[in-house]
């Protein structure tokens, strides 16, 4: 079982929403759309679903061109961030309704709306309609009707962004798991890195309708091919810094310098961008194998547990992300440092020559 997309392209009243592309998604397997709102995700997902036609190219369904298959054909579910429930229904009417079209049998219908109210935490509400429950209740309802037909393709477009957070944490834990045991192929919106980190499986890095990489999640997170994947795998986006490699030493604007490893070293002489995460700049302790910059503060934002801060260096706007609640006065200079050996490296045409071998797989995307 294989969803292929073949040069699909999409455009709305003389805007590209989709540039020409090609992507191969397997049975089994998690594929988690990753960009900001209005990269192109919904619009995919429409043409992966039939909803849309492509203005190029074709779709296949296994080795069936499906390009031009209505949706109420295809072997589809789809759950959207905003729910679609029938209103006259119950919660387990809603739920056993794609099973009743199906002609499934009482006793197989009750099994699977009991297995997806189990699932979803929606038990205690399966009498109630949908206007007697709450809105995260009812987007439960609609992802478990979705669930329940046992389709070959799943398409969830940000699910679980109206669900409370430990339903939300809960349910990142379990869609992995039901996803591996229905053996149907998952896609699933996001704009947020770490979810797909969570979620694991594919990613497809999307921005401005185009898929920039697809691969593994950890892969593209520790090895995004460009700069700009880099921003779209990092929350907050990656910070970025102008440096010069000359010979073993790559120079930085304020006069800062760092020696670089053998594996760096071999790259050519000449300019590059300096790449690296929020939670890789700290405040300066004075140790040793860091590089220390100056930097005004310009604003702080209190997460709970720690402080985002936005600093001024070097022409460049950077964020880091320090522990514990911390106590500035903006506009006050900073001490900051960076250990050089979580430094991405992107040539003068943005692309990756060269990344850190150690990222963590899930904290601070």
């Amino acid at each position: 079982m294989s969803l292929r997309l073949r040069g699909v392209s999409k455009t709305s009243n003389g805007e590209t929403h989709i540039y020409p592309t090609d992507l191969e998604l397997q049975k089994g397997t998690m594929n988690v759309l990753l960009g900001p709102t209005s990269s192109g995700k919904t619009s995919l997902m429409r043409l992966m679903a039939g909803l849309d036609k492509p203005d190029t190219g074709k779709i296949f369904w296994e080795s069936e061109d499906v390009t031009k298959k209505r949706v109420q054909d295809r072997d589809i579910a789809m759950v959207y961030q905003q729910f679609v429930n029938y209103p006259s229904m119950t919660v387990y009417d809603n739920i056993a309704s794609p099973l009743k079209l199906q002609k499934k049998s009482a006793a197989e219908i009750d099994a699977k709306v009991q297995e997806m109210a189990e699932l979803l935490k929606l038990k205690p509400i399966l009498n109630s309609k949908p206007h007697e429950i709450s809105g995260g209740q009812q987007q439960r309802c609609a992802m478990a009707r979705a669930l329940a037909k046992d389709v070959g393709l799943v398409l969830m477009d940000e699910p679980l962004a109206n669900l409370d957070y430990k339903l939300r944490e809960e349910l990142r834990v379990e869609i992995p798991r039901l996803f591996e045991a229905s053996g149907s192929i998952f896609v699933y919106a996001t704009t947020e890195p770490e979810e797909a980190l969570l979620l694991g499986g594919n990613t497809a890095a999307l921005w401005n309708g185009r898929v920039t990489q697809y691969g593994a999640a950890k892969d593209v997170y520790r090895n995004p091919v460009d700069e700009t994947t880099a921003r779209i795998y990092s929350d907050p986006p990656m910070n970025f810094v102008s440096v010069r490699k000359d010979g073993a030493v790559v120079h930085f604007p304020d006069g800062q310098s760092t020696m670089l490893n053998d594996d760096l070293a071999c790259l050519p002489n000449g300019g590059y961008r300096a790449g690296f995460r929020a939670h890789h700049l700290e405040m300066s302790d004075g140790r040793p194998r860091t590089i220390e910059f100056t930097a005004k503060l310009i604003v702080t934002e209190l997460t709970g547990s720690d402080t985002y801060i936005h600093v001024n260096a070097m022409d460049e706007r950077w964020i880091g992300l320090i522990p514990g609640l911390q106590a500035f006065e903006l506009g006050q200079m900073v001490k900051i440092s960076l250990n050089p050996e979580n430094i991405f490296y992107f040539d003068k045409d943005e692309k990756l020559v060269a990344s850190p071998n150690h990222e963590p797989e899930k904290s601070g995307a």
